[in-house]
């Protein structure tokens, strides 16, 4: 899979752009403001109907207009032509796939497949769990096509079981405890087969940017499993009630990673932190890659934030021997580095919001 054309209409200053990128690595530099992030923030829209900048779509939306559309031709690898739509205005989102239109954004992010580097992205492992259980599940996702099933019926059983605590009506609690006890130790099984394969992946790549030892990486299933599910949600019902939801499940799952038995982020610089972050989404795009014909897509906005020279052309050189198309966005051209190890790759120039291939 790789994007052909992409086409942009109002988002922040882009107000109509196309451009025809190759199926590897892109470049795209050009002056603060002038546009490069909007070009990644459209291509993380269409695979996930969302902004990753903004939790708000009306400050993503160009001022003089009251919707965005975003709209991308892709060749697949069997060969065939699949056609991606998203437009997103204030209050609603319609996506489009092959001109018919879906209401699941788990169709889009099926469609593209993406993974993003950006200047926030050292949160994955200094911010709360959140995050990393969306990461986390992103894979599971990918990796194991019942998950999205099973995990929508846990959140039921978990929606449904705190409604009755919220109104301190439990009577009938035990059949709310059922379901999300069976779903949620599935949940929590994909989660743990996944990391696995996971785990070995990712620290073969880490090794291109670090010399360390002793680094582990453990799923946290967000109860101690020494315990049995059922009887946690039972020994837990009275403090449960008192904060009006339920306290342990693979809702509250997370994973950690650490050095010597330390977080990472207790031991490393803040550069060095991103890299390992850097390497965890590095790693989700391979075993993708390794497992499904679908290829995937790499987004890389602020190339050098927090990032060295050396780092940098390591990962770009680390990205170009990967079967996925890049998008890579820089202020200067000298901000790559040394393209000469790189075999095919496009470059842009993006100033006040137009997209000129170079």
């Amino acid at each position: 899979m790789s994007l052909v054309k992409l086409d942009i209409y109002s988002l922040r200053n882009i107000q109509k752009e196309s451009f025809y990128p190759t199926s590897t690595i892109n470049l795209f530099y050009g002056e603060n403001g002038s546009g490069k992030s909007s070009i990644v923030e459209a291509i993380f829209i269409l695979g996930r109907a969302k902004s990753f900048r903004s939790h708000s779509i009306k400050s993503v939306i160009s001022f003089s207009d009251t919707q965005l559309i975003v709209s991308a031709q892709l060749l697949q690898s069997n060969g065939n032509n699949l056609n991606l739509g998203v437009q997103l205005d204030n209050k609603n989102i319609r996506c489009h796939i092959n001109h018919q239109i879906t209401k699941k954004r788990s169709d889009l992010a099926y469609a593209l497949p993406l993974q993003i580097i950006h200047p926030k992205s050292y949160e994955l492992l200094d911010g709360g769990p959140q995050l990393r259980r969306e990461f986390l599940d992103w894979g599971v996702f990918h990796d194991n096509e019942n998950f999205l099933t099973l995990y929508s019926k846990f959140k039921v059983a978990l929606n449904q079981r705190n409604a009755l605590l919220k109104s301190k009506q439990v009577q009938h609690i035990h059949v709310w405890n059922k379901e999300l006890i069976y779903y949620g130790t599935i949940v929590n099984s994909y989660r743990d087969i996944y990391l696995q394969k996971f785990k070995p992946i990712f620290l073969n790549i880490l090794k291109c940017f670090f010399q360390i030892e002793n680094i582990d990486l453990k799923l946290l299933p967000g109860w101690d499993t020494t315990i049995s599910l059922e009887d946690i949600l039972l020994s837990t019902l009275e403090k449960d009630l008192r904060y009006g939801f339920t306290q342990n499940g693979p809702h509250r799952g997370d994973f950690q990673l650490t050095i010597d038995d330390r977080l990472v982020k207790e031991v490393v610089s803040r550069g060095q932190l991103k890299l390992f972050v850097i390497s965890l989404k590095l790693a989700q795009m391979q075993l993708l890659l390794s497992e499904q014909a679908n290829n995937g897509c790499f987004l890389i906005d602020d190339f050098s934030a927090e990032l060295d020279i050396d780092n940098r052309e390591k990962l770009l050189l680390y990205l170009s021997k990967m079967n996925c198309q890049v998008f890579i966005t820089a202020t200067e051209i000298s901000e790559f580095g040394n393209l000469n190890k790189i075999n095919n790759y496009k470059m842009f120039h993006v100033e006040h919001g137009n997209i000129k291939s170079v």
